[in-house]
């Protein structure tokens, strides 16, 4: 059965993207996963079609009603296979932030059900009564949730079997499993001078174990200079090597910093 994608949103259309261009696109035209959207305004009796409401207390904006989304969600469970396999997830600021680790998660797994969110928030009776997880991008506000669903959508996909032309692809990217968590290298390609700078001559010279040790000690660089989080992490799980820790160590000493590695300097 192939992966399952149900988006609750007052936007469907919002979701042609993933359908009809790149990776996504051609993944879901060979059948490895599938989108299906619900719109509220279609759970609704009024000849409004209304799926918001003034909030209790005042403030500014509008909030969600639960009873659309609600009966969003039981269409869904009725219409899934899996039936409450899938976790719903509401794309929130209050959520977990998403990563890679999840990303691989969700890719393993049958699917999910985003519910989108739209003005100043949702009823909090409809997140209590039915949503199972909440993820956020980052610290930072969106319009709605489609748009984290989408990069979510984008990010699981690429990871499933078969979706990229190259089967490595992915787990070279930033912190896939064969760069121990941790960014990517720089990449170059033809010419091999371009406006006065040539690409490094350690990827001109054919030698691929001196390729791989370049490409890891950049890693490491970047990481290092960027995101020392990452490199803690690899450090816990035990996935920096000797060399590694040595290549780090002269660079804080270039610093002028002390090494977390091995307690050295």
């Amino acid at each position: 059965m192939p992966l399952r994608f149900d988006v609750i949103t007052l936007f469907p259309a919002l979701f042609d993207v993933v359908v009809e261009q790149g990776i996504t696109a051609r993944a879901h035209a060979r059948g490895l996963w599938e989108l299906h959207r619900w719109n509220p305004r279609d759970e609704t009796s009024d000849v409004h079609r209304t799926v918001d409401d003034r909030p209790y207390g005042g403030g500014p904006g509008m909030v969600m009603l639960a009873e659309p989304l609600l009966r969003a969600v039981e269409r869904v469970r009725s219409a899934r296979p899996d039936a409450r396999a899938a976790p719903v997830i509401l794309l929130s600021p209050a959520g977990r932030r998403f990563d890679q680790r999840r990303a691989l998660e969700l890719a393993n797994s049958s699917g999910a059900v985003f519910v989108c969110g739209r003005y100043e928030g949702i009823d909090q009776r409809f997140i209590d009564a039915a949503v199972d997880e909440e993820i956020s991008l980052g610290d930072f506000v969106l319009s709605g949730g489609e748009i984290a669903a989408l990069a979510i959508i984008d990010a699981v996909v690429r990871l499933l079997p078969g979706a990229l032309s190259h089967e490595l692809s992915a787990e070279q990217d930033s912190f896939g499993r064969s760069l121990s968590g941790l960014l990517d290298c720089p990449h170059y390609t033809r010419p091999e001078e371009f406006r006065g700078v040539r690409v490094p001559e350690v990827l001109l010279s054919g030698h691929h174990a001196r390729i791989e040790r370049w490409r890891r000690e950049q890693s490491l660089r970047l990481t290092f200079e960027r995101r020392p989080d990452l490199l803690a992490q690899a450090r816990a799980q035990g996935l920096l090597t000797a060399a590694d820790e040595a290549f780090l160590r002269r660079l804080a000493e270039a610093r002028g910093e002390k090494s977390e590695g091995n307690g050295q300097s």
